[in-house]
């Protein structure tokens, strides 16, 4: 049971882990290719987000909090874009507003984050990565200095590291924010938006929000409203939900397991204090001959029992603790996988659970106990 239910624990940690630093009450939706035709357009035309379709949201869209355009420029996939000195390295640039920090949660280091001044200006500035940090500026401060992106300069005001965990894969402490307008004009990106983070306010359903913004854009931009290959999304108050649900479930198993498993060890148990009882037999007679009431011996193999259950079941719970204590040691943990643990409440109720199989494999033995006659019980060899 106890280590069933910290591998469990260790699963939901690591799985769940993967949502930290993510706003679990947004969405993220992005153009596609249309599959149906519609108001004099052919099937698989490309179309993009304009910066129109921003305010267009936040105050068509019922229950929208922030509104956050993005748009992204090489990475890992693509060749080195990101150059200081004679260094250069790939990586994810992004042009993004100062609500984005809202969504993707960032720990600022040095300096600060983006601004709506350098919004308003479309100031040549960014905010570094620690791992772009280490890989192109070595032991040298990076906040002032100019880095070279697609031949584009821009000056370094902050260093950030992600407290949103890796997404899908992708290590995000790479990642270098500059201004969404800066980006439109050095990129040649003008009028254009690659997608939105949207995210809804407390009680509002993000589904509905995925639902009246992708209506709204298909509307705005000459799309059929029910084209399922228009838009494409990614619901993250749904993969929450959904990914919670499934570990409440395997904790439920686990537990359904774990006391199936006790209750075997029950049965073994009350099995053990019938063999012992029959080989007591006499002993059990001169107890009643002699006075002994039928509550004190029922008490005392009932005595016997919970000792026999607790002593056994305190070793495997101490083993089991052990053995997370090990794994959680040699330190094999994944993106899926991290410190397999047992909350002290839960080996509480394990011990409880324990006493009161003790109680219960004693019940049955007592008694049978009971029934032995003394006179019966003092002729049996």
């Amino acid at each position: 049971l106890v280590v069933m239910l910290g591998m469990g624990n260790g699963l939901s940690r690591g799985v769940l882990g993967s949502f930290d630093g993510w706003a679990t009450n947004s969405c993220f939706i992005w153009t596609m290719r249309t599959s149906i035709p519609f108001d004099g357009f052919k099937r698989g035309r490309s179309f993009n987000f304009e910066n129109s379709d921003i305010e267009a949201i936040k105050t068509q869209v019922d229950g929208v909090d922030i509104v956050a355009p993005r748009l992204q420029l090489g990475g890992w996939r693509d060749a080195n874009n990101v150059s200081y000195g004679n260094k250069t390295g790939a990586f994810n640039v992004y042009g993004d507003v100062p609500e984005i920090i809202g969504i993707q949660a960032t720990q600022i280091l040095q300096g600060r984050f983006l601004n709506h001044r350098d919004l308003a200006q479309a100031t040549k500035v960014c905010v570094i990565g620690t791992k772009t940090e280490s890989m192109l500026f070595d032991n040298v401060p990076a906040l002032g200095k100019h880095i070279k992106i697609n031949g584009v300069y821009f000056r370094v005001v902050g260093v950030h590291h992600p407290r949103a965990s890796a997404e899908m894969g992708e290590d995000k402490s790479g990642d270098i924010h500059i201004p969404f307008s800066t980006f439109q004009k050095a990129f040649n990106s003008i009028n254009m938006v690659h997608w939105f983070s949207v995210t809804g306010k407390p009680g509002v359903e993000v589904a509905q929000i995925e639902k009246e913004v992708k209506l709204l854009m298909a509307k705005r931009h000459k799309v059929h409203p029910e084209d399922p290959l228009a838009f494409g999304s990614w619901n993250m108050q749904q993969m929450f939900n959904m990914m919670s649900m499934l570990f409440i479930g395997i904790g439920a198993l686990s537990w359904t397991v774990g006391i199936l498993t006790l209750i075997a060890g029950v049965i073994g148990i009350s099995n053990i204090m019938l063999v012992i009882i029959k080989e007591r037999t006499k002993e059990i007679g001169i107890r009643r001959s002699i006075g002994a009431s039928p509550a004190s011996i029922t008490v005392q193999i009932i005595l016997e029992a919970i000792s026999l259950t607790f002593i056994a079941g305190y070793i495997g719970l101490v083993g089991g603790v052990a053995l997370l204590e090990a794994i959680g040691a040699i330190g094999i943990e994944s993106d899926f996988f991290a410190s397999p643990e047992v909350d002290l409440s839960v080996a509480l109720v394990a011990l409880t659970v324990l006493l009161v199989s003790g109680l219960l494999a004693g019940l049955f033995p007592s008694r049978r106990a009971l029934r032995i006659k003394a006179i019966d019980a003092l002729r049996a060899e």
